[in-house]
């Protein structure tokens, strides 16, 4: 494969890294505000369009596509250059958008809900990415707080808005308010973002892009269909576990022979790479898996509402922000990365048994306190993983890591809400067996919502809740051996020198540890 000489790299100033930041940030929080956001409407959507039973394929539709997706994105990055390649995301984000807006029946809203996840799937990647084409290692902590804001903002301001647009206005709007957001994206990235080109001849693998998209989708569909839809020892979840294996050995087969794979396995011996992609899926596991909890117990063991409960978790995104912020401005002066990811799934390991001690006389202080030591736990290692998968990375591999990072992570955090989604399901019926024998309660109708839980009698509903916090002490509590586990893995990262420049790849990275 022959490779023009890429054009020198530039130096971008603060100003204009901070412009560069804002649209890529726009871009992302179009992605993680819009998950936060429909969620908040999805009871008013089955209202209006029907189609109850279809409920969950509004969120998992958006989920394949978007998880499928992101290797893609990362190759192709590579291949053709990032900036045009994210303002097409924003693109097809903004048309599942108005599509899902301008939807009929549920049916159209699910295979609209598809396209916003293939825009979805390269706004996190490659704004990601094209932060490694920007900015050095050494000076990227400095500006990393940024993306953790993201996702908390749109953690607290997502079920605001979301219940504003449902009250007062239509839920069409939940879709709509991208329009704007987009657009703003689009503007900033045209007249900003200014990337040195590399033409590269290349050829496409296309049977590997269809492998490993077909390889996901079977592999999420376990995780979401199993123990709801369908018991986990049933043919369907059997069969589905089956063709995702074989799925799997043939893309692995692929990526060995092809001659632009589409996630090379050559990457997985570089050391930095293959334990950070471990330490992401694991702690994206115990992340996702249990944390997702969190507003469950608040709206159904402390009867909040959900907008209420989008704000109670303000001490949790608080901690993300200053971790994130905090270590990576002190990585930028310091020069070294490790001991914070590893600070991290020790503090998130805490902070899961933190939240196994919850009952229902949990004062909302020790609530906030657990909260916050999470926060600072996930803080401290989603950006730093990255920063150690990005510096390491070969120029020409730098869109393909960071997708990777992003991917492994995301597949962790849909294996994590399957695992503990069925031990919560499992204890559930368990405990609402023993307090309220003879069967006199729905256990089916209580897991649809909260909302269920207004209709029993005042007695019956104290049980219930009692159930209910018992069953979440039990989930939280298996998120603590996960966590460690992932504590263990981050122990084996190796430390690289971080690069002062962003296009050149370090002295001590894949090619030279390859040849060692």
């Amino acid at each position: 494969m022959t490779q023009n000489a890429p054009n020198e790299a530039r130096t971008f100033t603060h100003r204009e890294i901070m412009l560069i930041i804002g649209a890529l940030t726009l871009g992302m929080l179009l992605a993680a505000l819009d998950q936060t956001i429909v969620a908040t409407a999805l009871p008013t959507i089955v209202g209006d369009l029907g189609g109850l039973n279809h409920l969950s394929w509004v969120v998992t539709a958006y989920l394949l596509t978007s998880t499928a997706s992101t290797p893609l994105y990362g190759k192709l990055g590579d291949l053709y250059g990032r900036k045009r390649l994210f303002q097409a995301a924003i693109v097809i984000f903004l048309a599942g958008s108005v599509l899902s807006g301008l939807a009929g029946n549920m049916t159209q809203l699910i295979a609209f809900r598809a396209v916003q996840g293939l825009g979805a799937g390269g706004l996190m990647s490659l704004a990601l990415a094209i932060v490694g084409d920007v900015i050095p290692p050494r000076q990227r902590g400095r500006y990393q707080g940024y993306f953790g804001a993201v996702f908390a903002l749109s953690s607290v301001v997502g079920p605001l808005v979301g219940g504003l647009f449902v009250g007062h206005l239509s839920w069409r709007w939940v879709f709509y308010i991208n329009l704007p957001l987009g657009a703003l994206a689009l503007v900033v990235t045209s007249a900003v973002l200014r990337l040195p080109t590399v033409r590269r001849s290349h050829s496409i693998d296309y049977l590997g892009s269809a492998l490993l998209v077909s390889a996901v989708s079977c592999a999420l569909l376990v995780t979401v269909w199993g123990g709801t839809e369908y018991p986990w020892g049933s043919g369907t979840i059997r069969g589905l576990i089956a063709v995702a294996a074989v799925l799997l050995g043939l893309f692995l087969l692929q990526e060995r022979r092809a001659a632009e794979p589409v996630l090379p396995l050559r990457m997985f011996r570089q050391s930095v790479f293959s334990v950070a992609s471990a330490a992401s899926f694991i702690v994206g596991m115990a992340m996702f898996g249990a944390i997702i909890f969190v507003p469950l117990f608040l709206q159904v063991v402390n009867g909040v509402s959900p907008t209420r409960a989008g704000l109670l978790l303000t001490p949790l995104m608080g901690g993300i922000i200053v971790a994130s912020v905090g270590s990576g401005r002190i990585i930028s002066h310091w020069g070294r990365y490790k001991v914070f990811p590893v600070a991290g799934a020790a503090i998130l390991t805490a902070g899961l048994f933190l939240l196994s001690r919850f009952d229902v006389d949990t004062s909302r202080l020790v609530q906030s306190l657990s909260m916050v030591v999470i926060g600072l736990g996930v803080g401290l290692i989603m950006q730093n993983l990255v920063l150690a998968v990005q510096n390491a990375a070969a120029p020409q591999d730098l869109g393909t890591a960071t997708s990777a990072a992003a991917f492994f992570r995301s597949m962790g955090g849909s294996f994590g809400v399957a695992v503990f989604g069925a031990i919560f399901n499992a204890r559930l019926s368990e405990h609402l067996s023993a307090l309220v024998p003879g069967g006199r309660i729905d256990v089916d109708a209580l897991r649809a919502g909260p909302e269920a839980l207004q209709a029993l009698p005042p007695g019956a509903r104290t049980l219930v809740v009692d159930a209910f916090a018992r069953s979440l002490h039990s989930t939280f509590l298996w998120g603590v051996p996960v966590a460690l586990l992932g504590f263990v893995v981050v122990l084996f990262l190796k430390e690289l020198p971080l690069r002062d420049t962003a296009h050149a790849a370090p002295a001590d990275s894949l090619a030279d540890e390859l040849a060692a």
